[in-house]
């Protein structure tokens, strides 16, 4: 079962116990303050011993007392906002839900979860209300006393102030920050209240950073900064994956697409056959991922279409068929791609990156000059890039046998922009202006592939209308456009390809 979700979008204030409370309804929108009404709260803080969930800026809390008591898990989506998940406290103050232990699995990995903190709140809370006495928002002031349980107890007693968004919109948090500034409230400089109760054992955000290679770095420094920092951002995304939060699988499909690019380009630098399995393993992954937000893109594209085509030219249910069919394949691809996430397969992928940061295998290649080596296996991809066309310019125009090869052309368009973008902190301007060139002729070609997959969409989908007794026109239609568009994209293509810009990295 999956937990209650909700965002939450709030900021925090540091105050002092002299600090005076403002009047907060002068604010825009506000007609009326309630009433404080005073809770007493009472969290325990749950993590691994070496604060895993900390680090990725995740919060685990059992709190009883005030309207929400429960198991929390609070998840960063951005600076203001968080998605908070919700489940009930049930029987033994240690039993953690298995609904909640399934959202950080990928963070915990088996390791056992403890309780670091535990935090006494007294809260008073006064809404801030609106016409028809809606509430925009909920201003909370707290007498914080905080115990740290690990590694070494100590105590601290704060008080702070938050404002919480309910039915408002951000121009409160916006109209409110210089009315506290004036009472003599700052921005709090914790992310969390667990973040200052741990004090100097708040870890630095997962994974530490490996340094930025500098110019005269080696070439194994190059390759594991890039790496590191994709390992970062794949898993940041998993649980804002689970919850279907916007851009989610896309940012995590890059992530995997990047490091198995970087890992294809910078092979040479790597001894045995450990980044071929875990590029096998990470073309797993975002294969697991990307059906459902590869339907989602054409069912937009296709809808996009119908709007603008003459209701006139528009025979039969269509908007209904398409709808049906990709909504139906896009639902069973989501849990095909929670599956995935789900499995010990994933689990071991995730362990697999671990270890080959923390050792990687490496050749005598690795420990080159950066700016020696990294240009030549670059100047490597952009040749390859360059044969792929050349087989692509040679197919039949609109041939199937032409838009495979241009989807390849594509993929390694792609391998290429990720090399560059690696490549940037030796190499700066001239690896930059290698990425962008290649990007275009990657969004080009995706264009161009969107084009490919609708159609074949819409010919399987004439075909059922036809089972049914339903008109085609408008599928031959639509099919017709996209023939166009396609057409549109390879004409694109040539002249960006001619002005692509050569791999002209200095050694």
């Amino acid at each position: 079962m999956t937990p209650m979700a909700s965002s939450e979008i709030e900021r925090k204030y540091d105050v002092t116990d002299a600090t005076p409370l403002p009047l907060l309804q002068a604010l825009p929108a506000i007609e009326r303050v309630s009433d404080p009404v005073e809770f007493e709260l009472e969290a325990v803080y749950w993590d691994t011993a070496d604060f895993a969930l900390a680090a990725r800026r995740i919060t685990l809390r059992r709190r009883t007392g005030g309207a929400d008591a429960g198991w929390h898990l609070k998840l960063p989506v951005s600076a203001d906002e968080r998605l908070e998940l919700a489940e009930p406290l049930g029987t033994a103050p240690g039993d953690i839900p298995e609904a909640i232990l399934q959202e950080v699995r990928a963070c915990v990995r088996g390791r056992p979860l403890v309780p670091i903190a535990r935090l006494h709140t007294h809260r008073a809370v006064r809404r801030l209300l609106g016409a028809d006495e809606t509430i925009l928002a909920v201003f909370c002031d707290d007498q914080v006393h905080a115990s740290r349980l690990v590694p070494a107890p100590a105590s601290l007693d704060w008080r702070e102030w938050e404002i919480e968004l309910v039915a408002g919109d951000a121009s409160i948090l916006d109209a409110v920050e210089p009315m506290l500034a004036d009472a003599g409230a700052r921005p709090s400089g914790y992310a969390s209240k667990l973040a200052r109760a741990l004090g100097d054992q708040f870890p630095t955000l997962w994974p530490t950073s490996f340094p930025v290679p500098r110019r005269k770095a080696l070439a194994i420094d190059v390759l594991l900064s890039y790496v590191h920092a994709q390992m970062r951002l794949l898993t940041l995304q998993d649980p804002l994956v689970r919850h279907e939060q916007p851009d989610a699988v896309h940012q995590m499909r890059v992530a995997c697409r990047r490091l198995r690019s970087v890992l294809a380009t910078y092979r040479p630098l790597l001894d045995g056959d450990e980044a071929n399995q875990l590029r096998t393993e990470l073309r797993w992954l975002a294969r697991a991922l990307g059906s459902a937000r590869d339907l989602q893109v054409i069912q937009e594209r296709l809808t996009q279409r119908l709007s603008t085509e003459p209701p006139e030219l528009i025979v039969g249910p269509i908007a209904l068929r398409i709808t049906e069919q990709l909504e139906t394949d896009s639902r069973a691809a989501q849990i095909a791609g929670l599956a995935a996430l789900d499995s010990a397969r994933y689990i071991r992928l995730l362990d697999a990156l671990d270890a080959f940061l923390a050792a990687p295998p490496v050749t005598e290649t690795a420990g080159t000059s950066a700016r020696r080596t990294i240009p030549r296996l670059i100047k490597k991809e952009w040749k390859k890039l360059r044969t792929l066309v050349r087989v692509a310019q040679a197919a039949p125009p609109g041939s199937h046998a032409r838009d495979l090869a241009l989807h390849e052309v594509r993929k390694r368009a792609k391998r290429l922009r990720c090399a560059a973008e690696a490549a940037i902190p030796v190499h700066r301007k001239a690896a930059r202006r290698l990425a962008v060139a290649a990007q275009e002729v990657q969004t080009i070609l995706g264009e161009h592939k969107d084009s490919v997959v609708a159609r074949e969409l819409l010919l399987g989908l004439a075909s059922a209308a036809r089972l049914r007794g339903e008109s085609g026109f408008s599928y031959g239609r639509l099919h017709a456009l996209e023939q166009s568009s396609a057409a549109a994209s390879e004409a694109e293509f040539k002249r960006a390809w001619r002005r692509f810009a050569k791999p002209a990295l200095k050694r």
